[in-house]
């Protein structure tokens, strides 16, 4: 009768760790594959994560109730030609009287032009607004003062450093004033106090009534946005009556009342807009606007999927080195069954069952794959910080990533050894005795 022979899993595990130390070198590596895929998965992770969270801080200053109109453009003779009727000023004093649901409608134009004064020239951007343009920059959060404390509320009189800023008359009226950057103040004035003289914006004469402080971006911005002191700000109506030859189509950014009701309000703009423009539905049913209309959860919800896809995709190409190390491991196994035939034929003459052998190497596998993944997490996080500095500085662990690499890397050590596991299990004692 065959001896009564069982291992505990403590003894198997022990035999395990004796077997996986016999071959330091070799285990580790076989270790290796799957370290590099675990910290490929961690760093991928974090590069889209990341990217996640820079969209999330380029947007967030979209205010939830804010919704951004432009002129709908369509590639005619490969340029970029307007459709339809252009957004005009008129539109958007109407719409605070026609629309219930909003509350204030931000406009604005710009163009570039040359400003004189005296001897100095400069050639910079002018941007017709409206008087509450100042409100506008507070809440977009794009800028703050140089220097600023970021714990202490920005308002819109912290932006000026001298002067005031034009009113709602001054705007109806097309009052020929102007606020100037900073850098445009010392370009056209070389430290002198511009404030009550005038200027020439090509052939328009605007008296100088303010000038804002230093500004700088803030960090998410900087990046792509112009230098936020360059240029000067005018009455909307007054850029449109002295600077152009035909009105402009004006870009706006309009308040909702309330947030919840976004989508309703976009829907009584579409409406507004269409009666205005005398857009009508087409055969299918459909319009065909001439206008653009996003919110932030519009651009967010592209900009997020197109990050997801990112993250996605940088994932997959991780987990093709996990599955080269799960390769590995199997390789490594079977060479380990073949060099171990005569152990396992001993095993099984005296009383070994197949589920011992199987758990025996099974178990191997998992502890390489385990102290490789284990490995592959320090590895990981420690190269988040040059993911970062390749992909400018926006690269935040994720904290799934972790337990996902861990689960991922055993996951392989199962899988890939399995097959060796189960053969060695087969072996026939009698044969696997003789083997040498």
């Amino acid at each position: 009768m065959k001896a009564s022979y069982r291992m505990s899993l403590l003894d198997l595990l022990r035999t395990a760790l004796r077997s996986v130390s016999a071959n330091k070198l070799r285990a580790a590596l076989t270790m290796l594959g799957v370290v590099i895929g675990v910290a490929s998965v961690i760093a991928m992770l974090a590069l889209g994560n990341g990217a996640r969270a820079a969209v999330d801080a380029t947007f967030q200053s979209l205010g939830a109730n804010q919704i951004q109109i432009g002129q709908r453009f369509t590639m005619q003779d490969g340029e970029l030609q307007p459709t339809g009727k252009t957004l005009t000023f008129s539109d958007g004093l109407d719409m605070l009287t026609s629309v219930p649901l909003i509350e204030r409608v931000e406009m604005s134009a710009s163009k570039t032009v040359k400003a004189r004064f005296g001897k100095n020239t400069v050639e910079i951007n002018v941007t017709g607004t409206t008087a509450d343009a100042l409100d506008g920059i507070v809440s977009s959060g794009d800028v703050q003062p140089v220097g600023w404390n970021s714990d202490a509320p920005i308002s819109a009189e912290s932006l000026l450093a001298d002067g005031r800023f034009f009113s709602t008359d001054e705007v109806f009226a097309g009052a020929p004033v102007c606020v100037l950057g900073y850098q445009t103040a010392l370009d056209l004035f070389s430290g002198d106090n511009p404030i009550g003289e005038t200027i020439w914006i090509d052939r328009t004469r605007c008296l100088v009534i303010g000038v804002a402080v230093e500004l700088e971006s803030t960090d998410v911005q900087q990046r792509y946005r112009s230098d936020p002191n360059e240029g000067l700000l005018m009455p909307i109506s007054t850029v449109i009556q002295t600077l152009y030859d035909e009105e402009p189509s004006v870009y706006m950014v309009v308040h909702a009342k309330d947030a919840e009701r976004i989508d309703e309000a976009k829907e009584q703009i579409k409406e507004y807009l269409r009666a205005r423009h005398q857009i009508e539905q087409d055969a299918d049913g459909n319009y065909q606007d001439d206008f653009d209309m996003t919110t932030r959860n519009d651009i967010l919800g592209q900009q997020q999927e197109a990050a997801q896809t990112f993250s996605l995709l940088l994932t997959a190409m991780a987990t093709v080195s996990l599955l080269v190390g799960g390769i590995g491991i199997m390789n490594v196994m079977m060479v380990s069954v073949t060099e171990r035939t005569r152990e396992i034929g001993v095993r099984l003459a005296v009383g070994a069952k197949q589920k011992d052998i199987v758990s025996q190497f099974l178990l191997e596998s998992i502890l390489i794959s385990a102290s490789g993944g284990l490995a592959g997490i320090v590895l990981g996080i420690l190269a988040i910080p040059l993911a970062a500095a390749l992909n400018q500085g926006v690269a935040l662990l994720y904290p799934g990533s972790i337990p996902l690499a861990f689960g991922v890397a055993v996951l392989i050590g199962i899988v890939f050894g399995l097959y060796p596991a189960i053969r060695a299990a087969r072996l026939d004692p009698i044969e696997a005795l003789r083997y040498e």
